[in-house]
């Protein structure tokens, strides 16, 4: 580990006393929720990865939330209700995916113009960001008001959940731009500095959803009962109203980027720029999404205990990384704007210091999830068959998050630089051409059975963080324009 890296990492606050550093900590910590648009070209990069991290971890918990919610109370209406918000969600992966991929060329390019100083650049980039987004979400919005059981049919639906959850899709799918903006626009925010607006908007969003969610599903008080389809409705409304804080916020608030009816004009150039840098974002996406629905198929061969212990130990795993994506995106942002401002050196050392503080807050969960695996499983079911293979697989995949660390964080700062390729590239090769082939090989000709799909994640995950940090290296990405 870099000297350097270590000391800042130690001494966040080097030139106070203890007292004072726990002072400026609490300060840094009640701005990091509070909020501010910063610049991260010069300062302490503790200071920065806190005001950065905090919101972007408490952000993607309220997206989170959303799901959660909403299958809460519809698990109330039976097993069909259900089915139809699962199926739902998987069709929604595809508009998720390129929200995604969108919001990484937003984030780098609004972060890179504003490293260089350049406020209207970064006005012009939000315009198109915003354009594209309602763009991209109007054929989805006709497809969702005219194939929606169409759509639950091909995704093997019976007649049932066709009818009960059909309205559900079509709400969901017609409102796809809610999902789209919100991405988006939350991107442009972290790209210029401000993480605590992007948190703000889920926590009113998801505050809505919930209030609304029983409401309009049983037609609580004044409000109609509409079923499994009243989630969907409060969801979009949710979002909706998320999206038009947004957008105050864009317009009347006081930040760099400030939005008005002169700069509402459409650039061509800057949106095919936009969408160029995308295009990879999405496909990085959709790789990593569809080697996990490979995996789910492989481990489905072993029955239904073994697929469900794989489920519960992967949505431990996943909302445990939670705080590893944040520090992530916070990586995507301190690169953007530093090499907006000409300094890739200190762009680099933004990577191997959040990279550092990842695989410290790592190492500690894989150490709680091999030592306490049997309590945690416990907490979501106590079947004696679907234990076991879920304490195994929350137990292997657990020895790779030293690797997992500096991995998530590296592909992040690629993104962060508009090298959306990079680790697409990095992605297609460690998921397809080794975690789906080595999976079956271990579970079925070598007869591992469903423990080989497990220890291939391990591999997998932390043959992409070894290659990704042998490219980062090269230094290629420090010389990418966006």
């Amino acid at each position: 580990m870099n000297q350097s890296i270590e000391n800042e990492m130690a001494l966040p606050y080097p030139a106070q006393s203890s007292s004072n550093k726990l002072v400026a900590l609490w300060k840094d910590l009640r701005e990091a929720i509070r909020g501010s648009e910063q610049e991260f070209t010069e300062g302490s990069f503790s200071r920065a990865i806190i005001l950065l991290a905090i919101p972007m971890v408490l952000e993607m918990v309220m997206e989170s939330v959303f799901a959660v919610v909403d299958v809460f109370f519809v698990a109330k209406l039976g097993a069909d209700a259900v089915a139809a918000v699962g199926l739902t969600e998987s069709i929604i992966t595809l508009v998720y995916a390129v929200a995604m991929g969108l919001s990484m060329a937003a984030t780098a390019t609004v972060a890179r113009r504003i490293g260089e100083k350049d406020r209207q650049g970064a006005v012009v980039t939000a315009v198109q960001v915003i354009a594209i987004g309602m763009i991209v979400s109007l054929p989805v919005t006709a497809i969702g008001l005219i194939f929606a059981p169409q759509i639950l049919a091909l995704m093997g639906a019976s007649e049932n959940i066709i009818a009960i959850g059909s309205g559900y899709t079509t709400v969901m799918l017609a409102g796809n731009a809610t999902i789209m903006l919100l991405f988006l626009i939350n991107a442009i925010f972290r790209g210029a500095g401000n993480a605590a607006i992007a948190m703000r908007v889920l926590w009113i969003a998801n505050a809505i959803n919930i209030v609304l969610d029983p409401c309009l599903i049983f037609g609580l008080g004044p409000f109609p009962e509409l079923g499994v389809a009243g989630a969907a409705v409060a969801t979009n409304i949710g979002r909706g109203v998320g999206v038009l804080y947004q957008l105050h916020v864009l317009f009347r608030g006081q930040g760099r980027i400030q939005l008005d009816r002169a700069a509402l004009k459409l650039s061509p150039p800057v949106m095919l720029q936009l969408l160029r840098v995308s295009l990879g974002g999405v496909f990085q996406i959709l790789i990593a999404t569809a080697s996990w629905v490979g995996l789910t198929r492989i481990v489905a061969m072993f029955g239904s205990a073994a697929l469900a212990g794989y489920t519960i130990a992967i949505r431990i795993i996943v909302f445990s990384i939670l705080p590893s994506w944040g520090l992530s995106n916070a990586a995507a942002t301190l690169v953007g704007q530093n090499l907006g401002a000409k300094k890739p050196e200190r762009a680099e050392k933004s990577v191997w210091l959040t990279g550092f503080s990842n695989m410290l807050f790592l190492i500690g969960v894989g150490l709680i999830f091999i030592l306490f695996a049997e309590r945690l499983v416990a907490i979501f079911t106590s079947d004696p068959n679907v234990v076991p293979y879920a304490v195994e697989c929350l137990r292997i995949v657990s020895y790779g998050y030293l690797f997992y660390a500096y991995g998530m964080v590296v592909v992040q700062a690629f993104n962060g630089a508009g090298d959306t390729y990079t680790p697409t590239l990095i992605n297609l090769l460690c998921y397809w051409v080794v975690q789906i082939p080595l999976a079956y090989l271990l579970a079925i000709p070598l007869q591992v059975g469903a423990t080989g799909a497990f220890i291939a994640i391990t591999v997998a995950e932390s043959l992409l963080a070894v290659v990704g940090i042998l490219v980062f290296r090269r230094g290629k990405w420090k010389e990418k324009q966006v």
